[in-house]
């Protein structure tokens, strides 16, 4: 069977007007791109991170981890720049009895850092520690498709409750790392993997240093000798690095100033649109969010068109509750896209028996660039709803383990996935350990379970066309926006004409693909 690619991203918008004169470090002066060398020490600063991060790779929930994970661990399979699905450990696959069946056959030859072969066992257990009733792992809805899974000499046998066209993709997932298997679970204690780069040290919430694994059975990856990334979630202190020469890279950079900062000429800006949104989850497990009609109001309540003008400065673009983007595969384009309506947020509070509304807004910066202020903005289109938004800063540190899915109305950042059923499976799906809105429909449920296995495709685009249009007016997740990733660099760091997508810098395998020019 060949593999579907249900998540091909274009670079539309890759430089802005705004960034028009920030020429990409690739492209030297007779236009062609230059080729990759060896060496270097690369900075690199996040604005991601919190002390309370672990090695478990079930934990894993930020731009800083997830750099982590693709730098020094290996995944069976990883999302290439054009959005397709490529081989990484697993070097082939094929499916059988309507996609029910994959066969995985592990690459010869590929070493954890300890010295020990990377086997089908290892793998096994990998994935198995993110499965069962007593895993806490974020990525357990992902492998609950999972029925049986063995290791067949050097290849691993995948059962599937049902079919399942996009598993390939479901694999990328940067939890599901390949660790050596120990005991009845995995050693993941000590980072010990099999990716391009070996950790040498880390103070997790503050940095990690790395040195080039000069034994990856790839030659074509890992062009740094080093690599140092920094947690510097605070905005202006990573700007100020990157423009004194301290670091070489930086993300998610304020884009109210962007444009001041293209100005510099040793600076690059790189603008690409993808996955990511920006989104405020209500619980709905609880008062006044329970009440679907009170969800809608809200929804109706934020001038979308605003946010993207003022949060994203144009670098995005309007969201319509639903986490597909409008580049992907089975992006509904017939749903009708919500606007700015106080009176229409004014009928669903009277549905709901309400004449007025009382909520409070959780928001901090490490949710989002400008998140504190979106959460203003929206808090003034609210009030012509008959809504009174108390917005509530919260701190930075800690934003990701004591408030998202602790208060009941939150900001929150999503990366986005490469097919809409790893989004939908990670966020969606009833009692998913991320499904931050605490939110359950049967029917969404049901579709999502028939969509997976189906291999008709014009069947499948009419189950996600149906599931976008029950989140978008039934989910309790308000996506007003979808954001570019817009990162910065030192023109010393080189990258290739082709820029991943699925992430930020780069799918997050930036340790991987770029180099000094």
């Amino acid at each position: 069977m060949s593999t579907t690619n249900g998540g091909r991203l274009d670079r539309r918008g890759f430089l802005k007007t705004t960034a028009a004169t920030a020429i990409a470090a690739t492209l030297p002066m007779g236009g062609a791109f230059a080729a990759p060398k060896r060496g270097g020490h690369l900075r690199i600063a996040k604005g991601h991170g919190q002390t309370t991060d672990t090695m478990n790779p079930g934990t894993w929930e930020n731009g800083f981890m997830i750099a982590v994970a693709f730098a020094i661990h290996g995944h069976l399979t990883e999302v290439l720049p054009d959005g397709s699905v490529g081989p990484e450990i697993a070097e082939s696959w094929e499916a059988s009895n309507g996609a029910k069946t994959w066969r995985f056959k592990i690459r010869d030859g590929v070493t954890f850092h300890s010295g020990k072969t990377v086997t089908a066992e290892d793998v096994v257990a990998s994935l198995n520690f993110h499965r069962g009733k007593d895993s806490t792992s974020a990525a357990g809805p992902l492998v609950a498709p999972i029925k049986e899974m063995s290791a067949d000499g050097d290849t691993v046998v995948f059962e599937l409750h049902g079919g399942d066209a996009d598993f390939p993709f479901t694999l990328t997932d940067y939890h599901l790392s390949i660790h050596p298997a120990k005991g009845d679970s995995i050693e993941w204690q000590s980072g010990d993997g099999c990716g391009s780069y070996i950790l040498k040290n880390k103070n997790l919430g503050v940095s990690v240093t790395l040195e080039r694994n000069p034994n990856h059975w790839r030659d074509n990856v890992a062009w740094f000798d080093s690599i140092e990334m920094l947690a510097i979630v605070d905005q202006n202190a990573r700007t100020t690095a990157l423009v004194a020469g301290d670091v070489d890279a930086v993300d998610k950079i304020d884009l109210k100033t962007v444009g001041l900062l293209a100005r510099n000429k040793s600076i690059n800006i790189s603008s690409i649109a993808g996955t990511q949104h920006f989104t405020f989850a209500m619980s709905a497990n609880q008062a006044p969010f329970d009440d679907n009609n009170v969800r809608q109001a809200l929804k109706y309540a934020v001038n979308r068109e605003e946010l993207v003008e003022k949060i994203l400065f144009g670098y995005g673009s309007v969201g319509n509750d639903v986490p597909i983007g409008q580049n992907q595969q089975f992006y509904n384009t017939e749903l009708e896209q919500k606007t700015y309506d106080p009176d229409k947020a004014k009928w669903y509070l009277k549905e709901a028996g309400l004449d007025k509304l009382e909520v409070s807004l959780s928001a901090a910066d490490a949710a989002f660039s400008g998140a504190v202020d979106a959460a203003v903005l929206y808090q003034n289109s609210a009030k012509g709803a008959g809504i009174d938004l108390t917005v509530v800063r919260e701190p930075n540190d800690g934003y990701w383990s004591d408030v998202w899915m602790k208060k009941p109305f939150t900001a929150v950042y999503w990366g986005g996935r490469p097919v809409q059923d790893q989004m939908f499976a990670t966020a969606y799906s009833c009692g998913a350990d991320w499904n931050d809105g605490f939110w359950c429909n049967e029917k969404f449920d049901k579709l999502m379970v028939e969509a997976r296995a189906e291999l008709d495709q014009t069947k499948r685009k009419d189950m996600y066309w149906e599931m976008q249009e029950i989140v978008s007016n039934q989910g309790a997740i308000v996506i007003p926006m979808f954001a570019n990733y817009v990162f910065a660099s030192s023109n010393k760091i080189a990258m290739p004409e082709a820029v991943a997508s699925n992430w930020d810098m780069d799918g997050e395998r930036w340790a991987e693909r770029w180099w000094f020019a």
